[in-house]
Parts: structure tokens; C-alpha cells; sequence
């Protein structure tokens, strides 16, 4: 068995700590893990991108080019910028929530996350796609979107083990002033995407 995950966003959106989670649920489940990210930027809103690894089958901790069965992208553009590393017919979990770059270089484009959306649906027709940065913050705060974005992956079963696993890393490791409001960040995203999977509509 082998599954890999790539995670991908900016700095501020919990990506390290959805990562971890993610590989923290896989080992309870009982499966051999092997993670690394790139985070030099991720201070100043800049890439950050995560790699799990999950199963026997394992050769270095980076996912190669064409591999990755899932990218969980927390922003368009980075969701984007790492398509390359997912495989034929490999999924993609989308925060359509857009984070414009901090600075650009002058005469850059503007950025566009409502051509990149409209790019992202027409190529992967079976994307998931939805603002899980409106669900945390109905959930109680924004920063529960890593967290919401998992509950969605569970919830559509795009990993290879419960939702009750993260359920249970999620008490471990969220500070419990905390774990309400990303357990019901969680749970509002697995209630909402369940009609979507069901309907096949993408928003």
C-alpha cells in the first residue's frame, strides 16, 4: 500500500499542522509514515507545501513528480503552482478562499483567483471545491480552515483511514481551549460537502 498526500498553501494557514495531523491519523491507523516541507517563506504569506508519504512502499520522504494521490490545496494559486506533483487521475481538495501575494514584482499580473478556480474545474471536473475558510469562521474562527479541509477529506473519503483517527489526533493535538470550535469547523465540513460528493455539484 501506498498513498501520497501533498499539502499546499501560505504561511498563517496551518498547513504544517494540518500535515502533521494528517500524519499523526496514519500511523495510529497503523501505517508507515514519512513527511517533509518547504518553509522558508512562510513568515511573509509565502509557499508552504507539505509532504506525506503513507504505506510500505516508500522511497525518500518528497513526493515525485506525477505521484501524489491527493493535493489538499488551502489556496488557488499554491493548489496551482503544484499540480505537477499530482498523478493522473489523483484528486484535488480545494479551499477556493484566495490569499492575494503580499508584494509583487512591479509589472506583474494581478492575480486572478477567479480565473485559476474557473482553470481548476474545467481540467479535474471531479475537484472539490469550497470556501472552507467561510466554514471555519461559521464554525467560530477562521484558522479552523486546515482543520475544516480535513474534516472534508475524511468526510469524502479521500484518505486511507477514519475520521474518527484525525478525531482523535485533533484531541491530542489542539490546545483545549481550541478543540470545540475545530471540532465543529470539522464536523460543519463534512456536513457540507456530503451533499456536494452526492450531487457531483462543486462550488
Amino acid at each position: 500500500m501506498k498513498y501520497d498526500v501533498l499539502v499546499a498553501g501560505v504561511g498563517g494557514q496551518g498547513v504544517v499542522l494540518a500535515s502533521r495531523m494528517l500524519a499523526l491519523a496514519a500511523m495510529k491507523a497503523g501505517f508507515r509514515v514519512s513527511t517533509a516541507e518547504t518553509i522558508g517563506m512562510s513568515q511573509r504569506e509565502g509557499s508552504v507545501s507539505s509532504h506525506i508519504r503513507i504505506g510500505d512502499e516508500i522511497s525518500g520522504s518528497l513526493i515525485p513528480a506525477g505521484q501524489a494521490d491527493l493535493l489538499i490545496g488551502f489556496e488557488p494559486a499554491e493548489t496551482v503552482r503544484n499540480l505537477p506533483f499530482l498523478k493522473k487521475g489523483g484528486k484535488i481538495l480545494l479551499n477556493s478562499h484566495a490569499i492575494a501575494p503580499a508584494s509583487k514584482p512591479p509589472g506583474s499580473p494581478e492575480y486572478t483567483p477567479g480565473a485559476l478556480l474557473t482553470f481548476l474545474k474545467a481540467r479535474f471536473p471531479d475537484i472539490l471545491c469550497l470556501d472552507f475558510t467561510r466554514l471555519a469562521e461559521e464554525a467560530g474562527t477562521y484558522r479552523a480552515a486546515n482543520v475544516a479541509m480535513l474534516g472534508a477529506a475524511a468526510g469524502a473519503e479521500m484518505l486511507p483511514f477514519s475520521k474518527e483517527t484525525i478525531l482523535s489526533v485533533i484531541e491530542t493535538e489542539i490546545p483545549e481551549k481550541h478543540r470545540a470550535v475545530n471540532r465543529a469547523a470539522f464536523e460543519g465540513a463534512i456536513k457540507e460537502i456530503k451533499p456536494v460528493t452526492l450531487t457531483g455539484n462543486r462550488r
